[in-house]
């Protein structure tokens, strides 16, 4: 019941993204809606699915996950490893400087990593159904920023090199506050071998 809860809710989360890179599907819907509308109900309908998506993981997990390989422990470290520039190319997508001159979607770029890194640590079904569902998205995403021929939003200015050390700084802070904190406490899984704040 878990997976497909699970699944059910990567549809209702993806769906929303996957339908953005519908150029002329989206400026129909938006025509008829309007544009804040439009907006309202993406988000609406992409929380919904982000709670579900977690809630039917969470059920996954309580029923008892399905191994289908075990990965070396080393790939935790490895994941560990992967998730701090995964955080400061997140943090770049809203701080833009040099990174995101090079990387040009580093928000892509990110999530790419998390789920890419998250994948190597998880040989269950579950896990690789969530994290391998996203990495797709991530890549198709990509692939279709390629082919848009409309102009989209306008261009956000590049900030240059102290933007670069913001989204640094801003990454590093995101990447211990998930490690420290949101994975015990949330997840369930210590990341460092530390429990949040000594509980």
């Amino acid at each position: 019941m878990g997976l497909l809860v699970l699944v059910l809710g990567l549809i209702l989360f993806l769906g929303p993204h996957v339908f953005v890179t519908l150029r002329p599907q989206r400026a129909l819907a938006v025509k008829q809606l309007g544009e804040w509308p439009y907006k309202a109900l993406f988000a609406v309908v992409s929380i919904a699915g982000l709670y579900v998506t977690g809630k039917g993981f969470g059920m996954y997990r309580d029923a008892g996950e399905i191994a289908l390989w075990s990965p070396p422990y080393v790939m935790r470290y490895v994941t560990q490893l992967l998730m701090w520039p995964a955080c400061i190319c997140v943090a770049a997508a809203y701080l833009p400087g040099d990174i995101k001159r090079i990387l040009k979607h580093p928000m892509l770029v990110g999530v790419k990593l998390w789920a890419a890194a998250h994948l190597l640590a998880n040989g269950d079904l579950g896990g690789i159904i969530l994290f391998g569902a996203v990495l797709a998205w991530a890549v198709y995403d990509r692939i279709s920023l390629k082919r848009r021929t409309d102009p989209g939003g306008p261009p956000i200015p590049l900030g240059g090199r102290k933007n670069d050390i913001a989204a640094a700084i801003v990454g590093t802070i995101l990447y211990l506050a998930l490690g420290l904190v949101f994975h015990p406490l949330v997840v369930g899984v210590m990341v460092f071998g530390t429990p949040a704040f000594g509980t």
